[in-house]
Formats: C-alpha cells, structure tokens, sequence
C-alpha cells in the first residue's frame, strides 16, 4: 500500500527545515513530538493511550528510567501487545549520525538485548534503522552489526510496505513481525540473554565454589551450596535494585576499591535485611519470622580480586546487560538450567561443579514456555477469578462482567469489598515449583486482575492512603498513580496480593530460594514500585516468603518413617528424602479445605529408591507397572486441592492411553471432572518430550451438575507455538463420558464428538486381527553378514526397507538360525505367505505393511502376520493387507493410542496390533467388497514391483499416479466395509466439506 498523507506530508516538512533539525538545538523530545509519534501512530498505534487502557496495557508506554553509563537516561518507547512487549524504539535527535556512530546503536542493542526482543528500532526521522537484537552487544561493534534495514527519511515513501508489514500494530497481531525475525535471525554471533548470563553466572558458582573451599575449610557440601548460591542470588537482587532506581547506582561497585571487599559487601546485606525485611537478606531472628537466620555466610572469607572482577563485570560499559529490564521470566529460565548444576567436594576439600544425576538421566533442564504458563494459569487462576466475580447474589453486583477485560464488572462499594474478599482467599500452589515459571505467571495474572478491578471500581477511592486490607499493614494506597497520569499498584498491595495467594514447594533447596528471589524481584517491579523505593517512602516493605515457598517432599510425608519393614537410611539418604507434612506446614489452608488451584510441570520419570517405591505403591491409587513420578503428582493435586478446586498441568501424553497408566485415568474421572486437555507440539521441549496439558476441577464422579463436555485443542505436530493466541484455532470439544467404555478407558483427546463416534463405530466390530492371524516379533539377534561363514543354520535376512505394499531388499545377508531361536520362533514365522508390519509408523503415522511368501528372518522391529490354524472362515492375508495399510485403519489407531503420536518414532506393539477391529466377512455385503479390496491389494504389489524396475521419470510418474488411484480405491472400499458415511469420511481424511471428489483428494501416502 502507498505510504499514507500523513507520512508524506511528515517527509515534505523534515525535508524543508532539515538544517534547522540537525543544527542540535532542536531536541530529542521535539523530535518525538513532532515526527516519531505521528509516524507511529501511521503505523496504528495508540501513542497517546486515546482508549483508556490501564498502564500495563497501554499500546505504547514510555520504558522505566534506565540508567546508562553514570546517567538516569530518558525513557523513549515501549511497543506491547497484551502488555508484552514486542519492540523498542530509541529516539535521538536529527544532529546524531545513526548510521555510523557506535553509541547510540550499542545503546539500543543493549537494551533491547537484556530484554530478550528480536528487534527494535533506532531513529531519528532522518534515518531509520531495524536491530536484530539477539546478536550480544559489545561497546567496540560497528553501528552496522545487528542492522538488518536501514533508510533514510527520503526513502519512507518507496519502503513503506516494508516498514508497515513489520511494525504496524497489524502486522504484529498477525505474526509478521515474529516472521521478519527469524527470517533475518543473525546466526553469526548469536548469543541471547539468557544463554549469556547463565554462563557468567555459572562461571561466578564455579570461581566461588573453589575460593570458599580453598578459604573456609570447614564448610561442607550442604554449607557451600548454600553459600554459593545465597551470595550470587544477593549480588544480582541489589544490581537489579541499582539499575531499576531503588538502591543507589554503583554501591556495589563502590564496595571494590579498598580491600576487605567482602566485609563491607556483608555490611550491605545487613542494610538489605534492615531495608526490604526478606528472608533473602535474614540474619536476625525475629517474633515474625519463621525460618531460622542465616549464621552462616556473614562469617566467610572470601577473597578480594574474585569479588572485584564480578562487582566490576556488572556494570556499564564492561557489562552489556541492563538489568532494568532483565525481567523475572528471563531470570527464571536462567535459573533453571542453573540449578542442574551442583557443587561436590573432593577429598582434599576441593570444590568441582557437576550435573546433577537426575539432570543427566533426563537429558538436560527443560524450561517451560511461556505460553504453557500463560495457558494453565488463565485456565485455573482465571476461572477461580470468574467465579469470585460470578457470585452476585452475595457481591450485589450492578453491571455486568466487562469484555475485556475478563471476569471484571462495576460494582457498589460493599460488593466490590465482597468481590475482593473472596478473591484475597484463594490459594494457588505448585507442588514442584523449581525456579517459580508457574507462580510467578499466577502472581502476574492477579496483579493485572486486581489493577483492572480498580480501575472499574472507582479508582479514586483506591488511591486513597487508608487503612490496608487484610493480608497487609500501614496506610499504604492500593493503587498509584504514575509520571504518565496511569495507574499501578502499589508496593504494599503486591505485597498483600502475593503473601496471600501464592505458595510453593519445592524437594531442591536452591530451587526454593530461586523461586523467592523471583517473586520478590516480581513485586518490585513498575515505575511506581521504584518511585516509592528510590524516594524512601517505603522501608522494610518486601515479604518473608518462608511461610510461602518451602522445601520439603510433595510425595512423601512423615508416615514414611512409620513404615514396618524400613530400611536402614542414612543422614544423606534423611536429608534427600525431606519429608513433607503438608497438613502441618499448611495447617490453616487445610483447615479451609485445601488449596484452590494446584499448577505446574511436574518431574518425570525422577529417581525413587526401594523404600520410596514401596512407600508410593502403598500409599498411592495409580500406579501400575509405572512409578513415574507425574503420576504420583496428579494423585496428590487431588488429596491437595478443596472440593471444587482446579487442577492444571503439563504432563507426559503417554499417560491418557497407555494400559500401565489406566488406574490413574479410573482416579482421574472419578476424581475430576476434566475440562481441557492440550496435545502440544513435539518439540515444546528440547528432549522431544511429547506432553499434554490437562486442566480440570476436582468435583467427585459421576457429578450430573456439571457439563460432560471437555475441550481439546491439537496441534499439528510441527507447528510452531508463539503464544496462548495460537490456541483457540485448534480447537474442538468432546464428551469425556464417551472416552470410558473401551477395555482400557483410554482418554481420546485429539478426537471431537463427532471424530469420537467413528473411532466408536470402528471399534465395535464384531471381529479383530488377532481372531484370524497369529501376531509374531522377529528375532532378537539380528546382525546380518555378507557371508555365511560361521553361522548356524545361516538363514537370508530382511536388509532391506519395508513401506506400504512395497518389500525393497538391500544387500544380500545372513543370520544364524540355531536350534534354541528356532525353538522360540519357527521357520513358518519366516517362511509362510504372510504379512510384514512394520513396527515404527511412518512419517505420516501411517501403518506400512507388506505382503511376501519369501524365505527370510526379520528383526524385532517387523512384526510377522501369519494365518491361525485355528481361525475359521478367515479372509485373505491380502484382504487384510488391504485394511491395514488403509488411510481409516491409521486414523483409528493414531486417534485411539496417544502414544502412537509421538513424533520420535512412533510405533505399534503386538498386542495393539491383534485388538485392531475387523468386521466379519461372512454376509454376503463384506465378502463382496473383500473380493474387490483382494483385487485391488494384487494390482497394487504389482505396481510397486514395476516401478522398482521401471527406469525412465514418465514410467515412474505414470505408475506413481496409478498407484495412488488404487490405494484411494482400496480405501473407500474399506470405508464401506466398516459402514462410514460420507460425512464421517470428510472428517477421516481431513476435509470439512470439499467441491472434489473423495476419489480426487489424497492428503499423504
């Protein structure tokens, strides 16, 4: 599209007083003014908040003060979308060089970088220029390093399309801009945020591990780990301070210049304790603090050149963070991979760094994404939130609930005061919380709810400085206001809001601090949080978390001890185990039911020694053959929530069908009513571990009340997942009550209603495979070898590749054959007319199989269909081939066996294979079209046979096009074998409804 009047008309007057703009005394806030906001609100932003939005929700807000160098830098501006932001943009006046100077581009990548943004933008109306941000930024770059667009102004008008196709609101809201960004991703020097301060901060574990063993030779393993991790957990709190205006700039740095620098760094703990009253800072017993003091770390000797190099490494120009917009989110992925890490000690007292085994088991730390959290969190939190407000008869509501934002409405003052009542009540928890994702997303979610709640509710009253809700002390306003005329809350009701609401348990001690340190930095957040701190308003204003956030054992309790054949632990084993009384440690909570809402990402597969396994099959309804941890975690989310409570998690997607994890599908729908379940991409972790998240409310079976109705979302395999938008478009809904009448009550999540009733239709065939065929494994040993020589009973050997109809042999080899395998499998598994199925399904999900009369020995991974001799009036192998290779025989199998969905190597065991339903060919209806499907089976094996032969491209393309035509044949033959309607075909293959025919429409191979 052709640039807009405004932008042209903008041009024509930077244009003629261009030497008046450049001469330097035309300013940077002029130039925002005049040029850079109009400009963008071409582009269709709300620079000027015309619509009202909250602070947090403003379109554009101008960035908290950064201080860059020894200066407080004025703020320029910050893009958001839904309150995230998308993109900087860096003002400067007309008189700077934007293309060649160094400091104005290095300022910007700084910026952008320590806030994890791909791009964002300098300018000065004269020149405009685009930053990949991902590339880290070091003070001796050239301006052009990370620039991947540059014009001048002259230029608006050719580059416009350009422009606007990736810095319009628009754009963004459709997902151009997230493309721009990886299509220009610069991969030569690449180093994001997160990846570079985990090294920085792994390198200050590592160099402080090793001085404080070398110094203090009394410390232990516990002691140093402890120690370690509480000096960089403070260090990093007091420099965030510095750079978000709290503490004064440089204070730590200040601390480098005599010796004794970590005396007087441990003096500045001390003010820390005096100022901010957290258990971060605690070393003072006191009547309201319920964690022991640290007596530990004050009396540590350290010494001063490490703690100048890290002090000094944080500041500007030597440090390219700026750790004013290093978010909690951004730290908490940090931490994660951090805390796979711990310290050991060797004999000679020497401190080494090592993954932890439960780390390495499973291949690494696995953080979640963001939109996970986002996800689980609106699902739970927000519906305890709709459910406060949805009580009128008791809150006397007068409006209706607004849209958005969601679950608000405007209230008179004494329903208002019920409303937040109830809501200053709720009790979120994660069991596992490690470095805090999942309560710091639930933290988040209600400061934007009580803000937005404010705000409809008179917010003047709420600005009032009056005596504080319950939850906190003093006469500290709920809300304030800020230097731009928004409002935000204050430090005292985020206080109030977290202390409240938000708990946590963790096994991992330093997972535990981790997550404290989060949420405190959480709640110092916002301009008006800062302006109150840097003003000294507010003293001793953030929380002890220890009645929050704990260690200890969510799986095991005190009655572990109390079992009759214990065995002998030692103090290590004590130590690890960490009992965990959960009625004790919430004692008040309990009394009121349980929790309101339990979230998280559980571990998986963690290790249990012999008395924990006895423990949990004893104690716990599900498990099977199966102790995997998540299990035991979902059953717990249960005995801790309150009736009525909602459950949230993401989890392993084996568990929704495999027959070992059946017991917990029975507590589960006798336990929960499920309301979501989300089957993700394959590769939301870097494992490829394939998950699923659940999300229901704990209401006792079969509960009528309630609606049977459960949504699903399924994501194709490959899709790329950016945010909790990309939902609602993979959407559909099902009964869950249909799900509980097959043998092992498997949960067919990817299925809506409709999808539910075919699989249905499919299963109650009155026959299976396992009625007409035996169902064989290959052999076990199976290295074939050019030769025969050496061998016993030499036998040929499948070496080639096996796909749909289609036997392709590859070099000739042998296997031994000797009597003891020829005794567990017979020569008739390898030698009779049979089928060959391949265990792994194909890239499609598809099953391959084959028929052959060859002599050959197979592996473990084929499995062997043969005739059963007790079988009466079994169809043709070729018939069945037919049916096995056909598109609704796949779709059957993929859709009732979650776990044949997993994008690494899915597969079919044999007992999956023998319950495959079959109808019976006996009347006169199916025999017919089991001779047509025996017809059409033969012309395909040899069509296949001819194209291996065939040697010119138009032989190739011509059997391919017949080949396909005839497996579109034999599947609709199959479809009127299993008696599916045209309609019920169109959800098979994909197609809502479609102008071509079926026999045109082919989706895969």
């Amino acid at each position: 599209m052709p640039a807009p009047k405004e932008i042209l008309d903008l041009v024509a007057r930077f244009d003629l007083h261009l030497d008046a703009y450049k001469s330097g005394q035309y300013n940077e806030t002029q130039l925002r003014r005049d040029f850079l906001d109009p400009f963008f609100k071409a582009l269709g932003w709300d620079i000027d908040n015309s619509s009202g939005h909250a602070e947090a929700y403003r379109d554009v807000i101008h960035e908290d003060a950064v201080r860059i160098g020894d200066a407080v830098k004025a703020p320029d501006y910050s893009f958001r979308v839904g309150g995230q932001r998308k993109f900087f943009l860096e003002a400067k006046k007309p008189s700077v060089h934007i293309k060649e100077d160094i400091a104005p581009a290095f300022q910007l990548r700084r910026y952008a970088w320590s806030a994890k943004l791909p791009l964002s933008v300098l300018s000065d109306f004269e020149e405009f220029a685009i930053y990949d941000c991902r590339v880290k930024p070091d003070r001796a770059d050239k301006a052009s390093i990370g620039r991947v667009f540059y014009c001048t102004f002259r230029e608006f008008a050719e580059k416009w399309d350009h422009i606007a196709a990736i810095f319009s609101k628009e754009a963004i809201l459709k997902g151009s801009f997230d493309k721009f960004a990886e299509s220009n991703k610069n991969k030569r020097g690449t180093t994001e945020v997160d990846a570079a301060f985990l090294e920085e901060i792994e390198k200050w574990r590592a160099d402080l591990a090793s001085n404080l063993a070398l110094r203090n030779k009394a410390l232990t393993k516990r002691e140093l780990n402890f120690a370690v991790q509480r000096i960089i957990d403070r260090i990093i709190f007091l420099r965030i301070c510095e750079d978000r205006g709290i503490e004064t700039y440089k204070r730590l740095h200040a601390l480098t210049e005599k010796a004794g620098v970590y005396g007087r760094l441990c003096e500045r703990f001390k003010e820390a304790d005096d100022r901010y009253n957290s258990g971060l800072f605690h070393f003072k017993a006191g009547k309201d603090r319920h964690e022991p003091p640290d007596a530990l770390t004050l009396g540590l000797d350290i010494d001063d050149k490490l703690l100048r190099d890290m002090l000094r490494g944080l500041y500007y120009p030597d440090s390219p963070y700026e750790f004013s917009v290093l978010s909690a989110d951004i730290l908490g992925q940090v931490y994660e991979q951090f805390l796979g890490k711990v310290i050991e000690l060797t004999e000679g007292h020497r401190a080494k760094v090592e993954e932890k085994p439960e780390v390495r088991k499973a291949g690494g730390v696995f953080y979640t994404p963001t939109y996970i959290v986002d996800y689980i969190v609106r699902e739970t939190v927000g519906k305890l939130l709709d459910e406060c407000s949805r009580r009128r008869e008791e809150a006397e509501a007068s409006g209706p609930a607004g849209n958005p934002p969601r679950h608000l409405g405007s209230y008179e003052p004494r329903a208002a005061a019920a409303v937040l009542d109830r809501v200053s009540k709720l009790r979120i928890l994660d069991p596992a919380c490690g470095s805090g994702s999942f309560l710091i997303g639930a933290y988040q979610f209600l400061l934007d709810w009580h803000l937005r709640f404010y705000l409809a509710n008179n917010p003047g009253e709420w600005a009032k400085e009056k005596k504080a809700r319950k939850g906190s002390k003093g006469q500290h306003p709920a809300i304030v206001q800020t230097r731009n005329g928004g409002w935000q809350l204050g430090i005292a009701e985020r206080k109030r809001i977290l202390l409240n609401n938000i708990y946590g348990v963790d096994l991992d001690s330093q997972a535990v601090e981790v997550t404290k340190l989060s949420l405190l930095l959480k709640v110092l957040e916002g301009e008006a949080v800062q302006s109150q701190m840097s003003l000294g308003l507010l003293d001793r204003v953030l929380p002890d978390l220890g009645d929050n956030i704990k260690c200890g054992n969510s799986l095991i309790g005190p009655d572990f001890y109390q079992q009759d054949e214990l065995p002998a632990l030692s103090d290590d084993d004590r130590y690890r185990l960490n009992v965990f009384d959960w009625r004790h440690e919430f004692a008040e909570i309990f009394r009121d039911g349980g929790f309101d809402a339990v979230i998280g990402n559980p571990p998986y597969g963690a290790f249990t020694g012999e008395a924990e396994s006895i423990y949990f099959r004893a104690g716990f309804k599900s498990p099977a053959n199966s102790l995997d941890t998540f299990l035991l975690f979902v059953e717990q989310g249960h005995r801790l929530l309150r009736e009525r409570g909602f459950f949230g998690m993401i989890i392993p997607s084996g568990w929704v069908s495999a027959p070992s994890a059946k017991p917990l599908r029975k507590l589960f729908v006798e336990s929960f009513k499920p309301l979501a379940f989300v089957t993700l991409p394959f590769d939301v972790f870097r494992a490829y571990i394939d998950t699923v998240v659940v999300t229901a409310q704990r209401v006792k079976f079969p509960a009528r009340e309630v609606s049977d109705q459960v949504q699903l979302t399924v994501f194709p395999s490959k899709f790329k997942v950016n945010s909790i938008a990309d939902f609602q478009q993979f959407e559909k809904s099902a009964n869950f009550r249909d799900w509980l009448g097959s043998q092992h009550a498997e949960f067919l999540i990817t299925c809506s209603s409709e999808e539910t009733q075919i699989l249905e239709k499919v299963r109650q065939q009155p026959k299976s495979f396992g009625d007409y065929v035996l169902v064989k494994r290959g052999i076990e040993v199976f290295a074939p070898q050019s030769s025969k020589q050496g061998l016993v009973k030499p036998l040929p050997a499948l070496t080639g590749t096996l796909q749909s109809y289609n036997l392709q042999h590859g070099e000739a080899g042998f296997v031994g054959y000797p009597p003891e395998v020829e005794a567990s499998k017979p020569l008739p598994y390898f030698s009779k007319p049979r089928i060959l199925l391949r265990q792994v399904l194909s890239r499609k999900l598809r099953l391959q199989a084959v028929f052959t009369e060859e002599t050959f020995l197979t592996n473990q991974s084929v499995q062997s269909l043969i005739p059963s001799p007790t079988a009466e009036a079994a169809p043709s192998l070729k018939a069945l081939l037919g049916v096995l290779n056909s598109r609704l025989l796949s779709w059957y199998f993929v859709n009732f066996n979650s776990v044949a969905r997993r994008d690494d190597f899915p597969k079919i065991i044999i007992q999956q294979t023998r319950e495959l339903p079959l109808p019976s060919f006996e009347q006169k209806p199916a025999k017919s079209l089991h001779d047509q499907i025996v017809k059409h089976v033969e012309t395909m094996l040899e069509l296949h046979r001819k194209l291996a032969a065939a040697q010119t491209p138009q032989e190739k393309t011509g059997l391919e096009r017949q080949i396909a035509a005839t497996d579109t044949q034999i599947d609709r033959l199959v479809y009127q074998l299993y008696g599916l309607t045209e309609a019920e075909i169109a959800l098979v293959e994909g197609r809502a409804s479609s102008p071509l025919p079926a026999t045109q429409e082919r989706g895969e191979g």
